[in-house]
């Protein structure tokens, strides 16, 4: 069989339970896929941890795999022009210089074990303050506010220089690799790149910019990294990598079916679920429905400091002399994992997909407001010590009630991030667009359409976040004449099959079900400071 030779893009997509590896064409239909889940390691409460070597190797089993199938469907492997790379964002991953190797495992970016060094470098903000230019301190309330403006982040357990210093505390090889100059630190895209590129051969060690920007040590107005954050942490410089633009050739890969071909697309998920909705203009918004969920604004060339609740980060940059795209971001800890708490704990479904079913044997929920804060609220409430609530329960309350509540908790939680982002850019969102796991059911779109009062639009293709790395990487060769700096050349892109859910909710209905929602909130919040287990256990003696 003659094989055929073909044009089409990579993508390889490593999340934070699977990597994948996808091949586009220049329309985004699917020509070849494969996926793989790796192991994860929960060492002690609140911890959580992955292999470094584990997802390597899971990763490079991904592009066999994948491009085996896509010769078997009569493609030479030479069809993949170009590969483009995204990631879990804040995981932490260190390695040696010397040896290529890892030092340690990575510390995952939902991995909490910091919460008391965080709360060192907060009283250390407090007090002592942080050095914002040599020789000029800001303490207190300003000092917060600096470490703020400079990051463009909040201190939280999130974002990934606390995570290194952890390392560095706790573990005595990571500490003397530091001390020794011979510690390399990146997140999975530094990580995945220097491997694929030749590892300590070619000791290739970059950062990409909207990872760099998740990092507490990136400085989102020169952007570059900043040396007095590396200072405040107590960090060498020279951990880090060259910082590199989202969209460009960084190197060629060394090894496997591929060896030769380009890596020309680097970027976070979430950025890059924003670029493969085609979310490149300001004042457009996406969110991502998985485990959690993800919204992000698009402000333009503009970075947008918000000062209501938000995270302002770098979108993506469309190439290394290009200017920088900026976005607000807004976080929702529990989404998808409230449906699979109502299936794995509750019962009440047996796959996740029930959830719409069970919700529409009612027409409402029946009063009951659900805020799933099972580890803390984000964005916009910031409250760690928020739990979990169901609230309005009476004898008439069923278990369709609170499926259709769980459901409607993203909602609210979508709206309230919604509203943050207006208030911080002076600029209405128009619809939404969304991706993730949770967008498959009709009525959780129709019940995020009716509580938002804003059009939510759906492709068919949901694969936002592999397509955002693969049309990076096809504008950095110009492939298929893509360029992100010039939106209308994506027109072709994922247009199949999309699907618009338009609001249907009565006004008045939408404001008295937000207002009882904000309330439930109030209810939640702070419970975590007032009553433990511990104290419980030395009542009853």
């Amino acid at each position: 069989m003659s094989l055929k030779k073909g044009e089409f893009v990579g993508s390889l997509d490593c999340g934070t339970t699977s990597v994948r590896f996808i091949i586009f064409d220049k329309y985004a239909q699917i020509v070849a896929q494969h996926q793989l889940e790796f192991p994860q390691y929960y060492p002690n409460p609140g911890w959580h941890e992955q292999n470094p070597l584990e997802i390597q190797a899971h990763a490079e089993a991904c592009i066999e795999q994948t491009i085996s199938s896509l010769v078997a469907s009569g493609y030479t492997k030479d069809s993949v022009k170009v590969i483009g790379i995204t990631n879990q964002r804040e995981t932490a991953f260190v390695w040696s210089r010397k040896t290529g190797k890892p030092l340690c495992n990575a510390i995952v970016w939902d991995d909490s074990r910091t919460k008391n060094l965080v709360a060192h470098y907060e009283h250390v903000l407090q007090t002592k303050g942080i050095e914002v230019t040599p020789g000029v301190w800001k303490q207190g309330q300003e000092g917060i506010d600096a470490l703020r403006e400079i990051s463009g982040l909040p201190l939280s357990t999130y974002f990934s220089a606390t995570k290194v210093r952890w390392m560095i505390d706790n573990y005595p090889e990571v500490a003397q690799a530091h001390a020794n100059d011979d510690m390399c630190f990146g997140t999975l895209e530094s990580w995945l790149v220097y491997n694929l590129v030749g590892g300590v051969k070619q000791g290739l060690h970059v950062s990409e910019m909207s990872n760099a920007a998740r990092t507490l040590l990136f400085n989102t107005t020169t952007l570059n990294w900043d040396p007095m954050l590396f200072k405040f942490f107590g960090l060498r410089q020279s951990i880090v990598g060259d910082v590199v633009s989202t969209s460009q050739t960084y190197g060629h890969i060394a090894v496997g079916p591929l060896a030769g071909v380009p890596i020309g697309g680097l970027v976070g998920d979430q950025q890059a679920a924003l670029i493969g909705n085609k979310c490149l203009s300001k004042g457009e918004a996406k969110c991502t429905y998985g485990t959690g969920a993800f919204l992000l604004f698009c402000t333009g060339n503009e970075i947008v400091k918000s000062s209501h609740g938000l995270l302002s980060t770098v979108a993506f940059q469309p190439g290394p002399n290009s200017k920088p795209v900026f976005a607000l971001e807004g976080s929702i800890s529990s989404a998808g994992s409230a449906i699979t708490w109502l299936k794995d704990s509750m019962r009440m479904i047996s796959s996740s997909a029930q959830v719409n079913d069970l919700a529409a044997q009612e027409p409402t929920s029946g009063g009951v407001y659900f805020v799933t804060a099972f580890s803390g609220l984000l964005a916009p409430y910031w409250d760690s010590s928020a739990t979990g609530l169901l609230i309005g329960i009476t004898q008439y309350t069923n278990p369709s009630h609170i499926a259709r509540a769980t459901l409607e908790a993203t909602a609210f939680q979508t709206r309230a991030i919604i509203e943050s982002m207006v208030l911080d850019s002076g600029k209405d969102v128009a619809n939404l667009k969304v991706d993730g796991g949770m967008t498959n059911g009709d009525l959780a779109m129709s019940i995020l359409a009716d509580l938002n009062g804003t059009e939510v639009i759906r492709p068919e293709m949901r694969e936002s976040t592999a397509l955002g790395s693969a049309l990076l990487a096809g504008s950095a060769i110009g492939l298929f004449g893509w360029d992100l700096t010039k939106p209308e050349s994506l027109s072709e892109v994922n247009t199949k099959g999309t699907r618009t859910f338009k609001p249907e909710m009565a006004a008045s209905i939408r404001e008295k079900k937000w207002t009882n929602w904000q309330r439930a909130v109030e209810r939640s919040r702070g419970w975590e400071a007032g009553f433990d287990e511990e104290e419980e256990e030395d009542l009853l003696g």
